[in-house]
């Protein structure tokens, strides 16, 4: 079975670093990574922390998404 992923690291209790997203060929162009993102974003907001990008794909999300700077460092 592919997965898609989307990893990251507890720096402190309110910041994560999300350092990389791998999605398998079957699964590109579905909006996987997306929604792995847009995931990311309502946890950090419903638990209160901060997410610095360090994927590029996380940070071109990010980019695009004005209405997620709350939750970018």
């Amino acid at each position: 079975m592919e997965e898609a992923e989307l990893t990251y690291s507890v720096t402190t209790p309110t910041l994560f670093i999300a350092d990389h997203t791998g999605v398998p060929d079957s699964f590109r162009g579905t909006g996987a990574g997306l929604a792995m993102v847009q995931a990311l974003v309502a946890a950090a907001r419903k638990d209160g922390f901060k997410v610095m990008a360090l994927c590029p794909f996380v940070r071109a999300q990010a980019q695009k998404h004005p209405d997620w700077s709350d939750v970018f460092v």
